[in-house]
């Protein structure tokens, strides 16, 4: 092992471990502290890494491949199938009016029709890995935008394909127009006559396909129970079929996510992922690093006003299309923008289109240069965008009425207003309701606004942290409000605005962990209640019964643990997080309630209503038979 490997490593873990938590301590997304760790320490800046990129880039290529295979392995035939209208139709759209419009515009600055066609399919993709990580980050999956961004993104993934399998008849195109041209070695298949490179590329498809399905290799491993052969052979799976795909002239990272597809339906998917999860993140991470580190600054600097015009012409293009793309499928107005920023970048998959096209000689080295920095450049813009779309243009359109939705004349008001209407907040509304109260519902999801509605629920489209809404949905005259949203910090937002306009609402908050409690305590919020503190308690309780307690012991003392618990985080919410001081507190307060419900326990056991739901009298009873009853 070469000491200049290990020096790269060092710098490479070192620039995510340094970059990431600054970017995430700032509320960015951890995609843009993995880009600005590239740039920071790439070959155009400190010059740390890679001599100009090349190294970089090879490195990139396995992250994908492991990611994409991933993402494959979550995608099962069947869920496929029940997407296949919005696959096809927002991501067949999508890519088609990129293409063309791309086209026109690179024709129009004088390219070729053989450099634009392959230009064109490069940039009509968006970035798999950015969109997909963001997502997950946010919590979006679930939402209108989180599925159409996915079916979109799905549908690309698969049309690089075709796109691969046309790229070389565009070479033997300009090759005939120019009387040949040497491209270069690319694959086995070179030599071959076009046709029978089809077929072979075909068969090779074929072959990943049924070697997943029929052969009993993970089967074979399995039954010698060793954890660390079963990663070997994950790795080996996914290397291999990367490997043959690159034999046949075809991206190994789609090869990958073929393969990831064809076992989702196996019974070691879960293996699979298990096993490979640790490798997952870190490789991503490195794949952003190797992006950032891959931008040519030297290029830049030499054309900053051409490369800035392309970078801002392909972003603006891209967003537009999706825009329009959403308005077709009547995506609601926040959706759309959503969709339009967020995929508004170039994707990796570039990379591979435009070196593959740079080999077989259709785009000089150059152009391939250029439009590497493009995509490279976008990618980086990609999160900053995000963030910018989401803190400055949603609140003042995706939020403000519309045509399709009015953003709210909430005619009737309720003694209880019940913010989010998520998971957490549909069960405590239904529960409710079941009791006879009717709470005024408020959500910031237009497309669940509208789904709720048609369930039966009076739900209202808004942000809740708008003192007008707020106003408009009675909270001068109601008694409680009960925040369900999942979001501190647009929580601890909206928790200032009550506190200053409708100091007399009793509020009653959600808090996602300890740390979210100790913030709203802070806040002034009293009423505060942990999604995890009655559901652990809950588990705990069950596995004392099933292990021989008396249920009735068990709730009394589940009771008291959750008392002695909220009085505990009260003392503590005053303390830093971490401190020497806090970690005191925390063991002081641990072992105080342990002794305090040792002694609760102690006397309990002698008195007598400590048998109220299951004495051995009441059970034997019950069973009819009170000698065989047993403690």
């Amino acid at each position: 092992m070469s000491g200049d490997f290990l020096f790269q490593a060092v710098i490479y873990l070192l620039a995510a471990v340094v970059c990431v938590p600054i970017a995430k301590r700032f509320g960015l997304s951890s995609v843009l502290g993995y880009l600005l760790a590239g740039i920071i320490i790439g070959p155009y800046l400190l010059g740390f890494i890679g001599e100009e990129g090349e190294d970089i880039l090879h490195f990139a290529e396995f992250g994908v491949v492991m990611m994409l295979f991933l993402i494959g392995l979550e995608i099962e035939p069947k869920a496929f199938w029940k997407m296949r209208k919005t696959i096809v139709g927002m991501g067949g759209s999508q890519v088609a009016l990129t293409v063309l419009l791309c086209f026109g515009v690179l024709i129009l600055l004088g390219y070729n029709w053989q450099s634009s066609v392959s230009i064109a399919m490069a940039l009509a993709l968006s970035s798999t890995a950015i969109v997909l990580q963001t997502l997950k980050e946010k919590n979006l999956m679930d939402t209108v935008y989180g599925a159409s961004s996915f079916s979109i993104l799905l549908f690309q993934d698969i049309i690089v394909i075709p796109m691969l399998a046309i790229v070389p008849l565009l070479g033997t195109a300009q090759e005939t127009a120019a009387g040949g041209h040497d491209a270069g070695h690319v694959s086995l298949l070179d030599n071959l006559p076009i046709g029978l490179q089809t077929v072979l590329v075909l068969l090779s498809v074929v072959f990943v396909v049924l070697a997943g399905r029929y052969l009993p290799v993970l089967r074979v491993v399995a039954r010698t129970r060793l954890r660390e052969l079963f990663s070997a052979c994950a790795l080996l799976i996914v290397i291999a079929i990367a490997y043959l795909m690159e034999l046949v002239g075809l991206s190994p990272a789609l090869g990958a996510f073929l393969g990831g597809v064809v076992l989702a339906t196996s019974e070691f998917k879960h293996e699979l992922e298990s096993n490979l999860e640790p490798f997952k993140g870190l490789l991503l991470g490195l794949f952003f690093i190797a992006v950032g580190a891959s931008i040519n600054f030297a290029m830049i600097i030499d054309s900053p006003v051409r490369i800035t015009l392309l970078v801002i012409g392909v972003i603006a293009l891209k967003a537009v299309v999706l825009f329009i793309v959403a308005s077709i499928f009547k995506i609601k107005i926040d959706q759309k923008l959503l969709i339009a920023v967020g995929l508004a970048q170039v994707g990796e998959f570039a990379f591979v289109l435009l070196s593959f096209t740079n080999q077989l000689g259709i785009i000089s080295s150059d152009q391939l240069d250029l439009f590497l920095v493009i995509t490279a450049i976008s990618m980086t813009l990609a999160p900053l965008l995000s963030i910018f779309n989401e803190r400055l243009i949603l609140p003042r359109i995706g939020t403000k009425e519309s045509e399709e939705k009015p953003m709210d004349t909430i005619e009737k008001k309720h003694k209880v207003i019940l913010v989010g209407f998520g998971h957490f907040g549909s069960t405590t509304g239904r529960f409710l309701r079941a009791n006879g109260v009717e709470p005024t519902i408020l959500d910031h999801d237009s497309s669940r606004v509208d789904l709720l509605r048609k369930l039966g629920f009076e739900v209202y489209y808004g942000d809740a942290t708008r003192e007008d809404l707020l106003e408009s949905a009675g909270a001068s005259e109601a008694d409680i409000l009960i925040s369900a949203i999942d979001d501190p910090d647009a929580v601890l937002e909206m928790v200032q605005v009550l506190q200053h306009k409708f100091p007399n609402l009793k509020l009653m908050v959600r808090a996602k962990s300890r740390v979210d409690a100790y913030q709203l305590l802070n806040a002034g919020v009293t009423h505060i209640y942990r999604e995890s503190l009655d559901t652990s308690v809950r588990v705990a309780e069950e596995a004392l019964h099933f292990l021989g307690h008396r249920k009735y012991t068990i709730h009394r003392q589940a009771q008291n643990f959750k008392k002695y618990d909220e009085e505990s985080l009260r003392r503590l919410a005053d303390k830093v997080l971490n401190s020497e001081e806090y970690i005191f507190k925390v063991r002081e307060e641990i072992a105080q309630q342990e002794a305090l419900l040792k002694e609760d326990l102690k006397r309990g056991s002698i008195e007598e209503e400590d048998t109220s739901w299951d004495s051995a009298s009441m059970r034997a009873r019950i069973s009819g038979d009170s000698g065989k009853v047993k403690e």
